[in-house]
């Protein structure tokens, strides 16, 4: 794989990857920044989510789980001083749907963190992760009703 940026001008940057995809990269004005894209950090946890929503909601589909919404949240926290890393994340699986049964999506979320999401497996050695999960039925009125919440907790080997 390869990516780059191409400058823009102050601390305004364009990402493309060998996709053919952009993205705007960006900073606050208090540091000199255009606030015109996204903070380098915001994509490194972006990525995060992203990796693993796609790996949940496939097994979610391949296990027959009738979803009708699913988001993934990842709330970071980072460290005071340069180079500011992050110290800790949260992954929250929000999952919406008719009969959603807890097993399946513990296993899905299983599964990602386990075996299939990089950006999991590069992170985990040096980032305390926790992941939770909330399970939502769908009612009649278009709304949800929690039904179940969670956290994974991996098998001690």
């Amino acid at each position: 794989m390869q990516v780059a940026v191409n400058w823009k001008g102050r601390l305004s940057f364009e990402g493309k990857a060998e996709s053919g995809f952009t993205v705007p990269l960006g900073t606050s004005p208090d540091v000199g920044g255009d606030n015109d894209g996204f903070r380098p950090m915001e994509l490194m946890a972006l990525s995060l989510a992203g990796c693993t929503a796609m790996d949940v909601i496939s097994i979610l589909s391949k296990k027959r789980q009738a979803v009708s919404d699913f988001r993934v949240e990842v709330k970071t926290e980072r460290a005071a001083e340069h180079p500011k890393v992050f110290t800790h994340a949260t992954i929250e699986y929000h999952v919406t749907g008719r009969g959603i049964q807890e097993e399946a999506v513990v296993r899905a979320i299983e599964l990602s963190a386990t075996r299939y999401c990089p950006a999991q497996a590069m992170l985990k050695p040096v980032l305390p992760l926790d992941l939770v999960y909330y399970i939502y039925e769908a009612e009649e009125d278009g709304n949800r009703r929690l039904v179940t919440e969670g956290k994974y907790q991996p098998a001690l080997t």
